[in-house]
């Protein structure tokens, strides 16, 4: 032991070149580490590669400084050059960081999970993976029409549960309200016309009103929320054109479109037995009265 004392008091500068290998080597371990954490963890080739040279220049970047540091004298021990080295590591892959901060997120305050229809950063769709770095979704929309699937898969960074509304349309409810208008021609039979799409509405929306009806109690009570009606219920504007019914109802958030054409098509169908006392609208045009044109013809004698 007093020999090793007595060395390192005679090679003052040996000690430091060990120190500065010891150093190097560990600023360079870590650098590989976190690139083949990254090489793991991140699926996106772009995302992998941008990651991993950014991690590789700001290490070689902290190393330039820190061996300038050390052979000046002003950093003597590793404290400083960790924190260097952390606040790169930081900057750098922020968004990483916050992507893994969001899946915890998720995990912890279950914001969504597997098998749910969500929409967020303006990307509607099912669920059907959530990992540490990436949430991925089976898309619904842009060019295809109502709730159905585009058949692309989205993969969206968690790091956006931090960045805007997220819109669930089955955590705790999976039920939605869904609405359309039927336009009834003036002078059919109103009250018919009523009882027609009310009871219409009624039998083939049973099921969902009744499974509704005890899981919204649930959402009313573990939420500060107003109680709502989810039975049918019909709504009657007089417009310019025709009387407009307004038929809102409750309905399975994966049977809108379906539920949506049973009803419309079960609706026209009774009101075509009617046989003309109710009858859909349609927009017209009414000429009124045409003005009189008088035309004068005079020939010349010659």
């Amino acid at each position: 032991m007093n020999q090793i004392k007595h060395w390192i008091a005679e090679n003052p500068t040996l000690l430091n070149i060990i120190k500065y290998i010891i150093l190097v080597a560990f600023v360079l371990t870590l650098i590989q580490l976190i690139r083949r954490f990254l090489k793991k963890q991140v699926s996106d080739t772009a995302a992998r590669y941008k990651s991993q040279k950014g991690i590789e220049i700001i290490g070689y970047i902290i190393l330039i400084l820190l061996s300038f540091s050390y052979f000046t004298g002003n950093i003597k021990d590793f404290t400083l050059a960790i924190g260097l080295f952390s606040a790169g590591i930081a900057f750098t892959l922020q968004e990483l960081i916050l992507s893994i901060a969001g899946s915890l997120y998720i995990f912890i305050v279950k914001v969504y999970k597997p098998g749910d229809r969500i929409e967020i950063n303006g990307i509607k769709g099912d669920v059907i993976d959530v990992d540490s770095i990436y949430t991925t979704m089976m898309e619904i929309g842009q060019w295809v029409s109502s709730d159905n699937y585009s058949g692309r898969i989205v993969k969206l960074s968690n790091a956006f549960v931090f960045k805007g509304p997220i819109y669930n349309y089955s955590q705790d409810f999976p039920f939605i309200w869904d609405e359309f208008n039927l336009p009834i021609k003036y002078g059919s039979d109103v009250e018919l016309a009523k009882s027609i799409v009310i009871k219409i509405a009624s039998n083939t929306l049973s099921e969902y009103t009744t499974n509704s009806k005890s899981q919204w109690k649930e959402v009313v009570n573990k939420y500060y929320i107003e109680d709502a009606l989810v039975d049918p219920t019909l709504a009657i504007t007089l417009t310019d054109n025709w009387i407009q019914f307004n038929l809102r109802y409750i309905v399975d958030y994966k049977k809108r479109r379906f539920t949506k054409h049973m009803l419309n098509d079960e609706i026209h169908n009774e009101i075509k037995k009617t046989k003309g006392r109710v009858t859909l609208a349609s927009t017209t045009l009414e000429l009124i009265k045409i003005p009189e044109v008088k035309i004068n013809l005079k020939q010349d004698n010659k």
